[in-house]
């Protein structure tokens, strides 16, 4: 298997985690944990796990010149991103939110163009429209909405302040995961997130009930912490070594499709030829969009 099929798989298997938690860290918020609460502990059990992780690998120096790329990383990919994207899905709704997450590629390819200069093929554009109609399509029209929402208009704000610091976090980080091993580079990333969250976070986290949870809602909080937060990192930050970080961002148009899935075998949704049809524009975008190019003759 390439390098780059192992990407690709790493990319997947991000947005099938990230699809999965619209509803999961719904259902928990904010009766046992509040959004900011969610992100102290998201931070705080991702730099145990990756400097845990990191002691498996020869150690590695980071430059002195790299140092503030790395806190703007922290800033837009561990702090902003997170708690405009929880605080978000409080006030709003996972339909609202999958729909909106959707921008992210396109976000993704403005900025990379502005920022590194890289060129947006016709091939690549084509994908991103054909994935966002079937992304939007297949939410708007396929999924019922959910009642439990205090502040849709700020809370969809907030979704595409995610959207946009989250793109921005893909391009500043793609340079170092190329120069870095990601466990060394993550377990720096998430302590300064750490710093950074910590004013904001820490009196709601003081609040949860911790001898009055009950299971479902450990559960919650253990796939946050693992699987939303370690794992998707650590696989994005693969994938960005062998894939343009708009290709990584492209990905985001499973999310509703696994959304719907993942209703689906809960017996919380149904199928009908409107949802076939957009999942085929999905699966075609996001192949568009990660088609490799062939080399000019």
């Amino acid at each position: 298997m390439s390098k780059r099929t192992l990407a690709l798989l790493a990319a997947l298997a991000t947005t099938t985690i990230y699809g999965i938690n619209h509803t999961i860290a719904k259902d928990v918020m904010p009766t046992y944990v509040k959004p900011f609460g969610f992100i102290f502990l998201r931070v705080v059990g991702a730099t145990i796990l990756f400097w845990a992780i990191s002691f498996t690998i020869p150690k590695q120096k980071i430059e002195k010149k790299d140092w503030g790329r790395i806190l703007l990383c922290s800033v837009f990919g561990m702090a902003i991103n997170m708690l405009a994207f929880f605080k978000g899905l409080e006030l709003s709704t996972p339909i609202n939110s999958a729909v909106l997450i959707t921008v992210t590629p396109i976000i993704t390819v403005v900025l990379s163009a502005i920022l590194i200069k890289e060129k947006i093929k016709p091939i690549k554009a084509s994908g991103i429209l054909i994935g966002f109609i079937g992304a939007v399509a297949l939410i708007l029209f396929g999924a019922e909405k959910a009642q439990n929402a205090s502040n849709i208009p700020l809370g969809n704000i907030l979704f595409i302040v995610n959207c946009i610091c989250y793109g921005t976090y893909l391009i500043l980080v793609k340079s170092l995961v190329e120069k870095y091993h990601p466990f060394h580079l993550m377990k720096w990333l998430f302590t300064i997130g750490i710093i950074l969250n910590l004013p904001i976070t820490f009196s709601e986290v003081m609040e949860v009930a911790w001898t009055n949870l009950p299971l479902n809602a450990i559960g919650a909080i253990f796939f946050v912490v693992f699987c939303t937060t370690f794992l998707t990192y650590l696989f994005n930050g693969y994938a960005l070594t062998q894939l343009k970080a708009s290709t990584v961002s492209a990905f985001v148009y499973l999310q509703p499709l696994i959304g719907i899935l993942f209703a689906l075998g809960a017996g919380k949704d149904k199928l009908d030829i409107l949802k076939i049809g957009a999942t085929l524009l999905i699966f075609a975008g996001v192949y568009l969009s990660t088609k490799k190019p062939k080399p000019s003759p």
